[in-house]
Parts: C-alpha cells; sequence; structure tokens
C-alpha cells in the first residue's frame, strides 16, 4: 500500500501498520492533516482543524507506543468530532455563530473514552443548527457537500461533517449524534458507515442536547470493523449520564466474524417502502439476496409497528418539547436561531404537558411490543432513506421544499429512535447519478453485536464500499 493511499484505509489497516511499526501516528496524522486542509475549503466538513494541537497530540501517542504502554486496536488513529461534542480548550458552536465564544474545561465522555482508548483528536466536524435537521443544511456556517456529487448535494443531517469528512478521506472516524437519524442518514448519502447505539448504550454527558429521550452517540466509519472498535470503546455507565445506569457490557468483537449463516433476517415492508425511489427498493432487495446466499433466513417483515410510531409521536413531538426546554435551560433569550430551527422550539413550547406525556407513554409501550414481535428474527433491513442525495439548491429552494425533504430523509431512520432500537447504515449500491444507496440494519435493543455481524458479513460479500469518490 502507498502511504498516498492512506486516506482511504480503514481504521483496521492502520491500526494494523501502526503496530508493526510500518506506520507512526504522528506521520499519519500529518497526512490527515494534509488532506483536510486541502479538501475542507471545497467540502467544509471540519468546523476546526488545530493542526499543532493534533501533531502534539500525535507525538505524545507515538512516545507512549515506543514506551510500551499500548492502548490497544485504536492507539494513534486520528478522529474528529461533531460540534456538538465538548472538546476541552475548543469551541462547542454546535452550528451557531451565537456560540463561538463557547468554550468547554471538560472533554465530553465520549471523548474523555477514546483518548484512553488511544484515540488521537484531529479536529471538530460541521453540523446543523443545534443538530436539527435531516438534509444537512447549515444557512450560517454553511452546508458541507457530499463529496459524490459533481454539484453541491446534500450530504445529510446533522452529523454532516462528520460523514462528508469520513467519506473524502479526510479522517478516519468522525463522531455522530442520532435523536432522528442523524448518524445514519448522512451515513447513507455519504457512502459510509454509521452506527447508532441503543439510548443507554454510550454517555450523553458533554454534548448538547436535543432530546433527553432519544439522543445517542455513535462513530461514522469507513468499515463495520472500524465502527465496532470504536462502540466496543464508547459504550458503557457513566455517572455523568444517568440514563446510561442499565448500559450493560458488550462484546461486539466476540461473534463478529461469524457471517450470516444461520442469521434471522427480516425484510421491512410497509410504510419504510412507500414511495421508495425504484432504484433504492432494487438495491434493498439485491442486498437481501445477498444475505441469504450467505446463509441468512431472509423473509418479508409487515412491520406495522413503524406506522404506529410515527401517529403515536405527530410532529416529532417528544424531541420538539425536549429541545425546547434544553433550550430554554442553557439559552435563555437567545436570538440566533435559524428561522426553521425558532419555528420547530416553538411549536415544542406550544405542545401540552399531557400531549407530550401521552406520546412518551404511546412510543415505550410500542418498543416493548416491538421487541417482543422481533422475538424470532435477529435482525430487519431497510433503506436508510428512501431517495439518495439531492442538489442542495433543490433541498433548500423554499421552506416547504426543505420540509419536504428535511421529512423524506428521516421517516424511515426515526422509527428506530421512536422504537428503542441499535441499527447501522451500510453502502448497498448507487443510483444512476453515482451517489450511494444505503443499507439499514435494525437490531433489537442492546443488541449492537447481531447488527455490526450481520453488517460486515454484507460488507465482505460486496464492493460498494471499496468505492471513493473523485473530490
Amino acid at each position: 500500500m502507498a502511504d498516498t493511499d492512506l486516506h482511504w484505509q480503514p481504521i483496521e489497516v492502520l491500526s494494523a501498520r501502526i503496530h508493526d511499526g510500518t506506520l507512526s501516528p504522528v506521520s499519519l496524522m500529518e497526512h490527515f492533516l494534509d488532506r483536510a486542509e486541502a479538501l475542507n475549503p471545497t467540502l467544509n466538513a471540519f468546523r476546526l482543524l488545530p493542526r499543532e494541537r493534533a501533531l502534539e497530540a500525535a507525538r505524545a501517542s507515538e512516545l507512549a507506543l515506543a514506551s510500551g504502554a499500548d492502548a490497544g486496536p485504536l492507539h494513534g488513529i486520528p478522529f474528529a468530532a461533531k460540534d456538538i461534542i465538548d472538546v476541552a480548550g475548543l469551541p462547542t458552536t454546535a452550528g451557531s455563530n451565537g456560540m463561538l465564544n463557547n468554550v468547554p474545561d471538560k472533554d465530553a465522555t465520549v471523548v474523555e473514552r477514546l483518548r484512553r482508548a488511544g484515540m488521537v483528536l484531529m479536529g471538530k466536524t460541521n453540523t446543523v443548527q443545534f443538530a436539527l435537521g435531516a438534509p444537512g443544511v447549515n444557512r450560517a456556517q454553511g452546508t458541507p457537500r457530499n463529496p459524490w456529487g459533481r454539484e453541491h448535494h446534500v450530504p445529510g443531517g446533522s452529523s454532516s461533517g462528520s460523514a462528508a469528512a469520513v467519506a473524502a478521506g479526510m479522517v478516519p472516524m468522525a463522531l455522530g449524534t442520532d435523536t432522528g437519524g442523524s448518524i445514519r442518514i448522512p451515513a447513507g448519502l455519504c457512502g459510509t458507515v454509521g452506527l447508532k447505539p441503543t439510548v443507554s448504550q454510550v454517555s450523553r454527558a458533554g454534548v448538547f442536547p436535543l432530546s433527553e429521550t432519544l439522543d445517542s452517540v455513535g462513530p461514522l466509519t469507513r468499515s463495520v470493523r472500524g465502527a465496532a472498535l470504536v462502540h466496543q470503546a464508547l459504550h458503557g455507565a457513566d455517572p455523568r449520564d444517568p440514563m446510561t445506569r442499565p448500559a450493560v457490557r458488550q462484546d461486539l468483537l466476540g461473534e463478529l466474524d461469524a457471517g450470516a449463516d444461520g442469521l434471522r433476517v427480516g425484510l421491512a415492508e410497509g410504510l419504510f417502502i412507500e414511495d421508495q425511489d425504484s432504484e433504492v427498493t432494487a438495491a434493498i432487495e439485491t442486498a437481501a439476496e445477498t444475505l441469504a446466499g450467505l446463509g441468512a433466513h431472509v423473509r418479508r417483515l409487515a412491520m406495522p409497528e413503524a406506522r404506529r410510531a410515527m401517529e403515536a409521536n405527530p410532529r416529532l413531538r417528544i424531541s420538539s418539547v425536549e429541545a425546547a426546554l434544553a433550550h430554554e435551560e442553557r439559552l435563555p433569550g437567545f436570538e440566533a436561531y435559524d428561522p426553521t430551527l425558532e419555528f420547530r422550539l416553538a411549536e415544542g413550547r406550544s405542545i401540552s404537558g399531557v400531549d407530550y406525556l401521552r406520546a412518551r407513554r404511546a412510543t415505550a409501550a410500542l418498543a416493548e411490543e416491538t421487541e417482543h414481535a422481533l422475538a424470532d428474527i435477529d435482525v430487519f433491513i431497510t433503506a436508510t432513506t428512501p431517495s439518495t442525495a439531492r442538489p442542495l439548491a433543490e433541498v433548500d429552494a423554499s421552506e416547504e421544499s426543505y420540509q419536504y425533504w428535511n421529512a423524506r430523509y428521516s421517516r424511515n431512520t426515526v422509527i428506530g429512535n421512536l422504537l428503542g432500537l441499535c441499527a447501522i447504515s451500510v453502502t448497498c449500491g448507487f443510483d444512476e447519478r453515482g451517489l450511494p444507496i444505503g443499507l439499514m440494519i435494525h437490531g433489537k435493543p442492546r443488541d449492537e453485536a447481531k447488527v455490526v455481524r450481520a453488517a460486515l458479513a454484507f460488507e465482505i460479500a460486496t464492493e460498494w464500499h471499496l468505492r471513493g469518490p473523485e473530490v
């Protein structure tokens, strides 16, 4: 492998080279910094690239490894954090120019854990303002460009910069957050892997909140194995986040290579396939055939719980109320909101406590019902999004157009959030314009091991993940 191709290599390949001594953490960081600095003026994926700080951390990583203090398979690997995740000494703007002076003095728990696992922070990636928006549009700080589009296509949101950076080979892994699809949507539209863990498994401490009920934190990577390695380092109870008290220790690596043979896979229909682009439908059907050819037992799944979950949470009632409360507590009198976000927060403030509690109870009951309904299913598959990426000019042509695409891109993903599921998005094809199509694999709560096992089996059997955009 030529060192000029390092940016297309997944975490596990970079790790092997670091550990066999043919690649140093410093030279690796220099490579990614050079590439990111060259591409960022065009792609706008990174908010911050503090070069000297990143190189200093890489040198410390290299010295630790030389002294025998090997932190494990992630040692020396650069990573980026979505700009709603606190990094001590760097601004957390949450995609808003009104937060430029918000400099935390403590890392978010997820950043602490990745540092402990040996990873090296490279920078912070752009996001939708306050992480609210499926297309990935940020009218104040600029919308990151999807690396696959010949013109400016949306990257998906709200982890827009994280997905664009990983897809373009600017960083091997970037953290994202997911409340209604904000890891999986950009992963699907940009052609990366995106893992949304079960709420409670990964701490949100030090992450600007959108919905205390639905928020989760996870990785965007170039490979399924890389995502599993990162989740292994991230998950577990954290006193700083009470929601993690029921977190269970997981071993995603133990059965990762078990393959798809014997897995019980549902091909979800119903709401998931309504008004879906024909190219997307064909790619998902082919993915189901691929899994069946690997020995999985595939059957069609009606999944009526999906529609019921959407009906139980009209106009994203739960996250609207919880976002309104979070902003009222943290930013009283704040005036720098995007008009779309201001409308959503105002709507959240207008919802009655009775209607909010009704939605919470209904979705909690549906989540329990769904877990029972999936008793004889290991995972189920859908398209990540029913359409591929569209030009920014088309998506943001008007408020009506924006709201249409916001709802369309999040339709399939938000169901997993409401039902308490874990999920991963992997690439399963490209449309006629050369834009990625995402396959979403859902698992039952706290069953991330089955999800990554199925995803890796599919990844190994196909070559979609080997493609890179021409940037």
